[in-house]
């Protein structure tokens, strides 16, 4: 296993549209969302252990998570768990681990990968990753995998390649925002763009002098604290600063203003595991086309659901079609999939009208 390949797992979100199951304290990247015996933020850290040492990976997440990484990951030490002390978007996060990696190994390559995303040929995944680390270790050079479109989706943003090109690894041309479905429409008909999946690859090096160059006040923040990186004086340091860190996304900070970008189309079929939705999209079905998790299902006239229970509870469902439902504990859903955007909406006047602990 190469001793320069890094990762920095991204686990500090909260997942409020997989509410009931995902809630604030309790995030979906600690679930067994699959119903596979392992969460996700586990299956993330196997897939990138099959490449990545163990303790080259990093897991960057808030610090109310703290305990759940160690209980989740046992083979983790402390000192790989990097706690954010306050919420900052991406991109500061990113230029601090960037930090912690770049100065324990200056010739590290790292890859930076959200923990709840479901990738089933994990081999072809790891073979794109290293064809990106390769170009990394040469060239100083961002790379991202994008995912090809299997429809125009409106809930991603999309990379636009340069036209023409015959070799794997392509010039991104630039980055665009979520569109209206008529623009993805025209998106998927020119036939050069991707979605962005939110995976980066890069040198440790090269992603520092980008935010030196970029991003001059946040970098000039984080490399003051530069001595006490790796050492028992960093989580004082990161305390008393981090929240100084502008609210700035590594997409805008960074990748929208880079010129020496390079995507690689993805040859593993991906899913972003946003919501109750999507993860019925990526079940198998029963003969009514109902996705089961955990619970036991007795049906009648009912098609198309997505159900989700405590272990081997008893679900009896006549009459409903299309339908998110989840029993967990206090919280009972019952909520059309044709609405499954609404859930955060639902999440915040559930919270108003009985408490914020539900959420």
């Amino acid at each position: 296993m190469n001793n320069n390949y890094y990762a920095v797992l991204m686990a500090g979100g909260v997942g409020s549209r997989f509410w009931p199951i995902s809630t604030s304290s309790y995030p979906k990247q600690f679930h067994d969302m699959l119903g596979t015996g392992d969460t996700l933020i586990q299956k993330t850290f196997k897939r990138l252990n099959k490449f990545v040492p163990a303790e080259n990976i990093l897991i960057l997440t808030n610090e109310r998570y703290n305990d759940l990484v160690l209980e989740q990951l046992p083979m983790v030490k402390q000192k790989q768990v990097v706690l954010e002390p306050a919420m900052r978007n991406t991109a500061p996060c990113i230029l601090y681990a960037a930090l912690k990696i770049q100065k324990e190994n200056p010739n590290a390559v790292m890859i930076v990968a959200p923990s709840d995303h479901w990738i089933e040929d994990e081999e072809a995944f790891a073979k794109d990753v290293k064809t990106c680390f390769d170009k990394c270790e040469k060239e100083e050079v961002l790379c991202t995998l994008g995912i090809k479109p299997s429809f125009p989706n409106t809930g991603f943003g999309y990379i636009e390649f340069e036209k023409g090109s015959s070799v794997a690894l392509k010039k991104v041309s630039q980055f665009r925002e979520k569109p209206d479905y008529e623009t993805a429409k025209d998106f998927l008909n020119q036939g050069n763009f991707l979605w962005n999946a939110g995976i980066f690859m890069w040198g440790a090096n090269t992603i520092v002098n980008a935010f030196k160059k970029y991003q001059p006040e946040q970098f000039k923040l984080f490399e003051s604290g530069i001595s006490s990186y790796n050492t028992s004086e960093e989580q004082s340091f990161i305390n008393e600063n981090y929240e100084k860190a502008a609210d700035i996304s590594i997409d805008y900070a960074i990748l929208e203003q880079s010129k020496s970008i390079y995507v690689l189309p993805a040859t593993f079929d991906w899913n972003d595991l946003g919501t109750w939705g999507s993860l019925y999209d990526k079940l198998d079905k029963d003969q009514n086309n109902n996705a089961v998790v955990n619970a036991q299902v007795l049906s009648e006239d009912a098609q198309g659901n997505m159900i989700r229970s405590s272990k081997g509870k008893v679900v009896v469902v006549d009459g409903l079609n299309d339908y998110i439902i989840v029993d967990k504990e206090e919280v009972l859903l019952i909520y059309p999939k044709s609405k499954e955007q609404d859930i955060k909406k639902v999440l915040g006047k559930v919270k108003d009208k009985f408490g914020a602990h539900y959420g």
